[in-house]
């Protein structure tokens, strides 16, 4: 009983998780602007993972495996919110450049 119970809970992690992944891919194709395809991809996608972590938790052979797919997604957040600071910083840092260009030329 509980270990259909667990198995039923794996599946619908695992389906939100992909359906999670599909609409951050969705989004960074529909979007048009640069800064709504970042925010897609980091929040959407960076939620599908926590999903499919979770789904795969209990499958973990041991406690320390577990930590290790808990610890692969915090270091996948954080890198996803590092790349994603970085682009938009530089997007934001061009959008002024041209401003400022054209301010001089104008």
């Amino acid at each position: 009983m509980i270990e259909s119970f667990v198995l039923i809970t794996q599946v619908l992690l695992m389906l939100a998780g992909c359906f999670f992944f599909g609409v951050g891919t969705l989004g960074l194709f529909r979007f048009s602007d640069t800064l709504c395809r970042i925010h897609a991809l980091t929040k959407i996608d960076n939620l599908g993972l926590g999903f499919i972590v979770l789904a795969l938790l209990p499958l973990a052979p041991s406690m320390a495996a577990g930590l290790k797919v808990v610890l692969i997604w915090v270091v996948a957040l954080a890198a996803s919110a590092t790349s994603a600071h970085l682009v938009a910083r530089a997007v934001r840092s061009g959008v002024r450049a041209r401003m400022e260009k054209g301010n001089r030329n104008g």
